[in-house]
């Protein structure tokens, strides 16, 4: 299927989150951003602590009213949603994993009945044993057993958690999951687990995925294409291999910098980048096609330079 003929399931256009702090202080955590998900695809949003991604999200799920801009879900304004029984739609086809498995996650609830709190809201389930066994399937899905639906979340580790949370997402049968650092507070050996089956889900049940992330190396394994996000705007977006191989901005740079690898000569010699912001010269900085959808955030007259750096880049 080519480009041309893929849905495009999200569409955010300029968004901007602005957030007052005192009396005249203003954090603008989301700074005009545009990007689009195709269906089935998963776009990675990377960055440092702070940058906006979960913001991002948040905003998305409509936790947040945006300052300016539109985003569009399945082709409708999601700003245009009214009435209880349109939002609960909405509702329905999104949803989140959320960063800390424990938090998210009642304590005071059997993890049947937090998985089953989306199928009871939407009335998925006729019957109690209809409930039940689709409580169960979902616990097999994700790789529980049966059984421990009638355990509580502190008996849980945190991987496990994980995954009862990506049970309770996908109770109300999803079409896309934004996945807000699902994977931080892991083990790293619990994190390829947890990345692994949200592949196999994918694939599955045809979901689509916001992967938001600050590990470069971790989204890139799982993202079809990423953007990068720097202190509430996007700097760079792109094929997954093409941020990862020939990363160009330079904050791009930098996160490729810290990425460590299993080579003790590599490792002696590695030299971080600091990233240096651009100055304030009064030029219009965007989101540029410098080709085959590879955007920098660029002035008009540094894409040639970008496009010189990529060249060099490709042919050493």
């Amino acid at each position: 299927m080519t480009t041309q003929e893929r849905t495009k399931l999200l569409e955010v256009n300029h968004l901007k989150q602005h957030f007052n702090v005192g009396r005249a202080d203003e954090v603008k955590a989301v700074d005009d951003i545009s990007f689009y998900i195709y269906e089935g695809e998963t776009f990675g949003l990377v960055g440092e602590s702070g940058c906006g991604k979960s913001t991002t999200g948040r905003s998305i799920i409509r936790l947040y009213d945006p300052t300016s801009g539109d985003i569009k879900f399945d082709g409708k304004d999601i700003a245009g949603i009214k009435g209880r029984a349109n939002m609960s739609d909405f509702r329905r086809d999104v949803q989140m994993i959320y960063q800390d498995p424990y938090a998210s996650l009642n304590p005071r609830m059997k993890v049947k009945d937090i998985i089953a709190e989306g199928i009871d809201i939407h009335k998925l389930a006729k019957t109690t044993a209809e409930r039940d066994a689709r409580v169960n399937e979902l616990l097999t899905t994700v790789g529980l057993d049966a059984s421990h639906g009638t355990r509580y979340p502190h008996e849980f580790s945190g991987g496990q958690r994980q995954r009862i949370g990506i049970a309770r997402a996908l109770a109300v049968e999803p079409k896309f999951i934004i996945c807000d650092e699902p994977i931080s507070a892991l083990d790293v050996s619990i994190q390829a687990q947890v990345v692994n089956l949200l592949q196999e889900l994918q694939e599955k049940e045809n979901l689509t995925y916001l992967f938001i992330a600050h590990d470069l190396s971790m989204v890139k394994y799982i993202s079809d294409r990423i953007g990068v996000m720097y202190f509430g705007k996007l700097v760079e977006v792109g094929s997954s291999e093409e941020i990862y191989n020939n990363g160009l901005h330079p904050y791009t740079e930098s996160l490729l910098s810290a990425i460590p690898l299993p080579d003790p000569d590599y490792e002696r010699t590695r030299k971080r980048i600091a990233y240096i912001p651009e100055p304030d010269d009064g030029k219009k900085r965007q989101l540029r096609d410098i080709g085959n959808q590879h955007y920098l955030y660029c002035s008009e007259d540094e894409v040639a330079f970008y496009q010189e750096k990529l060249a060099k880049k490709k042919n050493n």
